[in-house]
C-alpha cells in the first residue's frame, strides 16, 4: 500500500510556515492600506527653527504669569476656562484650545474659547477619541501646554513649563 502525501504530518508542517507568512503579509498590506499614519514633514530644518519660536511662546506665558484651569462639562459638551495672569497683562478676547493626539494627527481638534468676563472663557467641547493628547492653550504671543488622557474625568490645571 502506497503512502498518500496529504496524510503525512511532516508535509503539512512544511506547508504551515510559508502559508502563515503569506497570511501575515496579507494582513500587513491590509493594515497599511486602511490606516492613516500621517505624512512625514519634508522640511526638517524649517521645523527645527520653529522650535525656537515655540520656546519663546512658553517663556512669554511665564512672563505674563499665566495659569489656566479647565473644567469639562461632558453632559452639556462645554469647556470652561479660568485664566489668571499678572495684573498688568490684558487678557485676550478669545483663546485657541487645541487637542493634539500624541501619534495620529488626523484626530486633532481645535476650538475657540470666547471671553465671558472675570477671567472666564467658554467654548464647545469637541468629540475626542480615547487616547493620549496634548492640550495647548494659545493667544497673542504665548502658549500653555499639558499632556492628558481621554476620557477626561476631572479638571485640568496648566502652568507654564
Amino acid at each position: 500500500m502506497k503512502n498518500i502525501w496529504y496524510r503525512e504530518p511532516f508535509v503539512w508542517l512544511l506547508i504551515l510556515f510559508p502559508a502563515s507568512a503569506v497570511i501575515a503579509g496579507i494582513i500587513t498590506i491590509s493594515l497599511a492600506i486602511h490606516s492613516n499614519d500621517g505624512l512625514v514633514v519634508d522640511d526638517y530644518y524649517k521645523q527645527g527653527l520653529e522650535i525656537n519660536l515655540t520656546l519663546k511662546r512658553d517663556k512669554a506665558a511665564a512672563r505674563h504669569g499665566l495659569e489656566a484651569t479647565l473644567r469639562f462639562n461632558i453632559e452639556h459638551r462645554l469647556i470652561h476656562l479660568q485664566l489668571n495672569a499678572h495684573p498688568d497683562y490684558k487678557l485676550p478676547h478669545q483663546v485657541q484650545l487645541h487637542f493634539s493626539h500624541h501619534t495620529r494627527a488626523g484626530f486633532d481638534k481645535s476650538v475657540k474659547l470666547a471671553f465671558l468676563g472675570d477671567n472666564t472663557y467658554q467654548g464647545p467641547f469637541p468629540e475626542l477619541i480615547i487616547g493620549a493628547f496634548f492640550v495647548q492653550l494659545s493667544a497673542d504671543d504665548w502658549r500653555l501646554l499639558k499632556s492628558i488622557r481621554v476620557p477626561i474625568t476631572q479638571g485640568l490645571h496648566i502652568k507654564p513649563a
